[in-house]
C-alpha cells in the first residue's frame, strides 16, 4: 500500500513538473533575433501606396536606446483587446453608384475592398434601415398608420442595395459582419410627424418600432444576408435636415430595457450585438454610464458605438472619452460606427489631409480600446453623393459615373494599412513611440505575425528604431507617411 502511494505521488510529481515545464515553454519571452521585417509604405509626394519596400529589415542587439534616438517600442507580452474587423457602410448611395459602373470596374472595386490579398480585406459593414441622407429619396417600408406592420415590404432595397450587399459578401469570401442602423422611424410614428428634422418617437409606438427592427433583420436574413448586429439609433442627439430622431440617454436606456431588448430576445435574436449611442465622442461617457449602470438595460447591450464628427459641434476628437468608457465598462466593447470627410469638393479629392485624419483617428481609437472600425460610404459618385439633401461627402473611393473611372483617395490607402495587415482575431499589443512626432499601434495576428503601424504627420523624415525586447531594426518614416511593418 505504501509502495502504491509512493508511486502515485511520484507520478503526480512528474506530471506536475511536466505541466510546469510546459507552462514555462508557453511563457517563453518573445525574441526578435531571427525575425525579419517587411515594410509597406504610403507616402506623400511619392508613388508609394501600400507599396512593399524592396529591402527587409533585420534586428540586431540594442539593449538600451539613448534619449537622442527615436524609437517605437513594441512589447508582445502585453496584450489588450481583440480585433473584430474593419470595413465601411453599404448605403443606398454606394449601391446605386456601384451599378452605374461598367462590370470590370465593379469587379475592381469589390476586389480592392474585400480581397484580403489583392485588396485591403474589409470584414465589417453597416447598412441603413429605411432611408438615410445617403439615399436618393426618403422612403419607408410600411404604409402610414400601419401599427401592426402588415404592409412591411423591403422591395425598395431590391433594386440596388440588396444585390450590392450580396456581391460584397461573396467578394469577402462568404462572410461579412454586417450591422444595421435606423436613421428615423416613419414620420407618422414621431412627434413632429416628419421623417426629417429630428422629432422623437411617440410613446404609443415604442413596441411597433421595436418590432420594426425584427421585421427588417428577418427580411434581410431570408434573402441570405446575415445580420451580425444593430444600433439603436443613428446620431440620437442630432436634429438634421435629413432622416433623424432624438433620444436622450434616459430615452434610449428605457427603450432598450422595456422594448427593443426584450423584443429581440423574444424573436430569438438575443445574440445579435446591440450597440448603444452611435454618435460622437463628446457625450459618449454620459450616454454609456446612463445606459450601462442600469442592469436591466445593460444586459441587452453588447457595446458602445461612436462617430468622429466634431466640426459642427466644436467638440474636438475627444479620444480621452473613449479611454474613460473603456476603463469604466471593460466588458462592453467600443466600436467606431461612422466617419468621413464632410463637404465634398472635387478639387480636394487628392488632398493628403483626407488620409491623415483617418490614420490619426484609427491610431488613437485602437489604442483607446476600440475593437472594430467602420468607415461611412464605401463608394460615392463624382458629386459626393447621391444624397437627397445635398449633404455631399468624401468616400475612400469615388466613381465618375460619366466615364466609369474610379478615383482612390489616399484615405483608402491609410485605412488599408490597418485592415489589410491587422486581421480579425488579432490581439493589440503594447506599442509606444518615444516622440510624439510618430503615432503607432501594434497587433499580434492569429498567424503569429506582428503588424506595427507607424504614422508620421510632420514635414520632416524621421529615422527611428523598431525595438522589441532588446533587439532593434533601424528604419525611416518619410514626411507625411504611414507604414505597416510586418514582423515574422
Amino acid at each position: 500500500m505504501k509502495q502504491q502511494t509512493f508511486l502515485c505521488g511520484l507520478a503526480l510529481a512528474v506530471f506536475g513538473m511536466a505541466g510546469r515545464a510546459d507552462a514555462q515553454k508557453k511563457a517563453a519571452p518573445y525574441s526578435a533575433a531571427s525575425k525579419t521585417v517587411t515594410v509597406y509604405l504610403t507616402a506623400k509626394n511619392t508613388t508609394d501606396r501600400l507599396t512593399q519596400q524592396a529591402e527587409k529589415l533585420h534586428f540586431s542587439s540594442k539593449p538600451q536606446p539613448v534619449e537622442t534616438e527615436v524609437a517605437v517600442f513594441v512589447d508582445p507580452s502585453k496584450t489588450f483587446q481583440t480585433m473584430l474587423g474593419i470595413g465601411g457602410a453599404l448605403t443606398d448611395a454606394s449601391a446605386e453608384t456601384f451599378y452605374k459602373l461598367p462590370k470590370d470596374k465593379q469587379k475592381e472595386l469589390l476586389t480592392a475592398y474585400y480581397d484580403k490579398v489583392a485588396g485591403i480585406g474589409y470584414t465589417l459593414g453597416r447598412t441603413n434601415i429605411q432611408s438615410c441622407d445617403f439615399s436618393s429619396d426618403s422612403y419607408s417600408y410600411v404604409k402610414t398608420g400601419d401599427v401592426s406592420l402588415k404592409s412591411f415590404d423591403i422591395s425598395h432595397d431590391m433594386k440596388y442595395r440588396i444585390p450590392f450587399i450580396k456581391e460584397v459578401i461573396a467578394a469577402a469570401g462568404g462572410k461579412l459582419d454586417l450591422f444595421v442602423s435606423p436613421w428615423s422611424p416613419p414620420g407618422w410614428m414621431k412627434t413632429n410627424n416628419d421623417v426629417l428634422h429630428g422629432g422623437k418617437l411617440k410613446p404609443e409606438y415604442d413596441q411597433s418600432w421595436a418590432n420594426f427592427y425584427v421585421k427588417f433583420i428577418n427580411s434581410y436574413q431570408k434573402l441570405g444576408i446575415p445580420i451580425w448586429g444593430l444600433t439603436v439609433q443613428n446620431e440620437p442627439m442630432a436634429t438634421q435636415t435629413w432622416e433623424s430622431c432624438l433620444y436622450t440617454a434616459e430615452d434610449e436606456r428605457d427603450f432598450i430595457k422595456n422594448f427593443l431588448g426584450p423584443t429581440l430576445a423574444k424573436a430569438g435574436m438575443g445574440s445579435k450585438r446591440l450597440i448603444a449611442w452611435d454618435h460622437n465622442r463628446d457625450l459618449m461617457y454620459q450616454r454609456a454610464s446612463t445606459i450601462l449602470e442600469d442592469p436591466q438595460a445593460a444586459k441587452y447591450v453588447w457595446g458602445i458605438g461612436y462617430h468622429w464628427y466634431e466640426t459642427w459641434t466644436g467638440a474636438g476628437m475627444n479620444f480621452e472619452n473613449e479611454r474613460l468608457v473603456a476603463r469604466a465598462f471593460p466588458d462592453k466593447p467600443l466600436i467606431f460606427t461612422e466617419g468621413c470627410a464632410e463637404r465634398f469638393d472635387l478639387n480636394n479629392i487628392n488632398s493628403w489631409d483626407l488620409g491623415e485624419k483617418y490614420g490619426w483617428s484609427m491610431m488613437n481609437d485602437f489604442n483607446a480600446g476600440t475593437v472594430g472600425w467602420t468607415d461611412w460610404n464605401v463608394l460615392l459618385d463624382e458629386k459626393g453623393g447621391p444624397n437627397h439633401v445635398g449633404n455631399f461627402c468624401f468616400a475612400p473611393v469615388h466613381a465618375d459615373t460619366k466615364t466609369g473611372q474610379l478615383t482612390y483617395t489616399n484615405s483608402y490607402y491609410y485605412i488599408g494599412h490597418f485592415s489589410k495587415y491587422i486581421r480579425p482575431g488579432a490581439k493589440r499589443i503594447a506599442s509606444a513611440a518615444s516622440r510624439d512626432m510618430l503615432l503607432s499601434t501594434a497587433y499580434l495576428n492569429p498567424d503569429g505575425k506582428i503588424a506595427v503601424v507607424v504614422m508620421n504627420k510632420t514635414d520632416k523624415d524621421i529615422e527611428y528604431y523598431l525595438w522589441i525586447k532588446g533587439k532593434a531594426a533601424k528604419t525611416n518614416a518619410p514626411a507625411h507617411s504611414i507604414a505597416t511593418l510586418v514582423v515574422e
